[in-house]
């Protein structure tokens, strides 16, 4: 399923926080928005998902707007994983994996809900904490608890904010993987706001930069994540490069 967004703007009070983003993202193809704090990421990912309504332009999804799908009919194409891990629920993490299952409730056995939700506990590597209770886990943990519930729900779309921002270096190569084989092998388009440029670069089919709520550029990491990019949009001088083909970018100095 493509994901487009065409000229979409909102405004909260006075404040444009999103003035006139376009982009697509492809089945298949994973898409990183990079971006400081405050350029309007999770705005666009909350835009998309249909929690905020745009001031001006449309998402769309295979060219149908999203203002047309039903609640239901939206969550089975689009999954979405929040920033924060909200409150603790008292579920065995096994249980909330197995909320991604609701959207297709009634359409299909129990017994190939059940083996969804196993492929994506196994996925995170969460057996070990499948009978746990979700409140008594870390934030990371819970954060990749939440991610695999996304997985279970099998959107053609997955929207995900900040997904390796509690994770410790494994277990950000290993979200980050997971995304990667999904997008490969089952044609998901993934919408992912990241901080980490390395990641994004390496990891994504295309960056969208964003600035001040407005694509400042798009494309192949190496036109996107530049020295004279980061400088304009970050204020910060920087090495970008790649080493044995994996990409790295270092900050060196605040510009200014």
């Amino acid at each position: 399923m493509k994901l487009s967004v065409r000229n979409l703007w909102r405004r909260y009070g006075e404040a444009d926080v999103l003035r006139g983003v376009d982009f697509d993202v492809a089945p298949g193809e994973i898409a990183c928005l990079v971006g400081p704090n405050g350029a309007g990421k999770s705005t666009v990912l909350k835009c998309v998902n249909r929690i905020l309504a745009p001031s001006k332009g449309e998402v769309l999804l295979d060219e149908r707007p999203v203002s047309a799908f039903g609640r239901r009919a939206l969550a089975q194409a689009v999954a979405y994983v929040p920033q924060q891990a909200g409150q603790a629920m008292s579920l065995p993490v096994i249980e909330m994996v197995g909320l991604g299952r609701a959207p297709h409730r009634g359409l299909g056995t129990a017994a190939h809900d059940r083996a969804v939700v196993m492929d994506a506990i196994q996925r995170l590597r969460l057996e070990p904490l499948a009978m746990r209770q979700y409140g008594e886990l870390s934030g990371g943990e819970r954060h990749r608890v939440l991610i695999a519930r996304a997985l279970a729900q099998e959107g053609k779309v997955m929207l995900l904010d900040e997904p390796t921002s509690d994770l410790d270096l494994r277990f950000q190569l290993e979200i980050m993987t997971a995304l990667r084989r999904l997008a490969d092998e089952h044609r998901v388009a993934i919408l992912v706001a990241i901080h980490d440029l390395a990641l994004a670069s390496r990891f994504s089919d295309q960056v969208i930069m964003l600035s001040q709520g407005r694509v400042f550029a798009k494309g192949g990491w190496r036109e996107v994540v530049t020295p004279s990019n980061l400088s304009s949009v970050y204020g910060v001088g920087a090495l970008t490069g790649a080493d044995s083909g994996l990409p790295y970018v270092i900050p060196t100095e605040i510009d200014g």
